[in-house]
């Protein structure tokens, strides 16, 4: 993740659509690659996110976000699951490249967003159909999603493939009279391989194609183009110590975009049972990404000032953005989650991730010059129920 706007925490809506075709199983256990029949058990899970963010003598952003889920069994062959998020936001975020100043303005949000999945179990098969919506007071997303699984005779392979279709509106409580819509379609196909007993496998491709309004309108100056193609690859392995009882997952994204940004990222998360009864989980994300086309460094007209740059107004360019999240950097994230089981029904989770980011990080070309260290903490704990 790069830094957060006013809109934070929202994720990327690239692979998020149909992310819960992307998860792998088997992390605790030796690997099965496809499961034949809806769940066994229901499942209710309460948590609470507190996030923040800062840069060098100044707290940004916070958030508070409880939210709930809830799995449901049907009959042996189907299954609906669904959540539910708050998200209180106040702060200030730059209103270009890392300035922020004195009349930049405070801001609160609110945003609930919640989503529901059923899916139809077959003997080898899979199907699944999910709505979600978002909404806060100049932000409204819908959007719907399908995706299937097919598995081998042997249950060791299984192919995934999933499509998506989002709606957005936008609009400012800067201008009123902003309306503006935004259309995302999204296609991903996969496949997952138990490659022994103890390693899967698995690698994604998703296209993620959007037209509409992709201008911050809380940025300026901000104009960016109205079409944007994403292309992501994800990979993942995880490997299962079974004389110790641990699981090793790890990852490999890669991103580009029409917008000119190239992005790597690499994960590893180490899961230690402690006792029968505790799971100690620490975790590393690195990750680097190259600039947009249409980013420019913060060097300012020396006449008129920041934050235009030279020649702005004697020739303006047709898309330009001095939005951060855009620039040339590289970040780190350590992570340590503690789970512990505390019935056979009954289990309780705490994590919590620490993220730095620095232009000088960036792997395999020089970050955009002249930005400040941007940091943000997470924390997060809750509660699980198996019915």
């Amino acid at each position: 993740m790069g830094a957060t706007d006013r809109r934070t925490p929202r994720a990327d809506k690239a692979g998020a659509i149909i992310a819960a075709a992307l998860s792998l199983p088997g992390v605790m256990a030796p690997l099965k690659v496809f499961a034949e029949s809806a769940p066994e058990h229901g499942e209710v899970a309460v948590k609470y996110l507190q996030y923040k963010d800062s840069q060098p003598g100044l707290e940004r952003i916070k958030v508070k976000a409880p939210s709930i889920y809830v799995l449901a069994p049907l009959s042996p062959k189907w299954a609906v699951e669904g959540s539910l998020v708050s998200d209180s936001v106040s702060g200030a975020t730059p209103r270009y490249h890392t300035a922020i100043s004195g009349a930049t303005p405070r801001m609160n949000d609110e945003r609930v967003a919640g989503d529901v999945k059923v899916t139809r179990y077959e003997e080898r098969s899979a199907y699944s159909v999910g709505l979600s919506k978002s909404k806060e007071h100049d932000y409204d997303s819908s959007a719907i999603s399908f995706d299937a699984g097919f598995s081998s005779d042997d249950n060791n392979r299984t192919w995934n493939i999933g499509v998506g279709y989002a709606s957005d509106k936008i609009s400012s409580t800067n201008d009123i009279t902003l309306h503006e819509r935004k259309r995302t379609t999204e296609v991903m196909v996969g496949v997952t391989q138990a490659w022994t007993a103890n390693d899967l496998l698995q690698a994604n491709v998703t296209l993620n194609s959007g037209r509409g309004y992709y201008s911050d309108p809380y940025k300026t100056p901000d104009m960016r183009p109205d079409k944007r193609t994403q292309v992501i690859l994800l990979t993942r392995w995880n490997h299962h110590f079974a004389e110790m009882g641990s699981t090793l997952r790890t990852s490999y994204r890669y991103y580009r975009d029409t917008f000119g940004i190239r992005a790597h990222t690499l994960g590893a998360d180490w899961v230690q049972p402690v006792g029968a009864r505790v799971t100690v989980t620490p975790s590393l994300r690195l990750y680097s990404q190259s600039a947009a086309k249409f980013y420019f460094d913060p060097v300012y007209d020396p006449d008129v000032g920041a934050p235009y740059p030279p020649g702005y107004f004697t020739n303006p360019p047709e898309f330009i953005s001095a939005d951060q999240r855009l620039s040339a950097f590289g970040a780190i994230t350590l992570g340590l989650k503690l789970a512990v089981k505390l019935t056979p029904d009954w289990s309780a989770d705490l994590k919590g991730e620490r993220y730095e980011q620095r232009s000088k990080w960036r792997v395999g070309g020089q970050g955009s010059p002249g930005l400040d260290p941007f940091s943000a903490t997470f924390l997060q704990v809750g509660v699980n129920r198996r019915f």
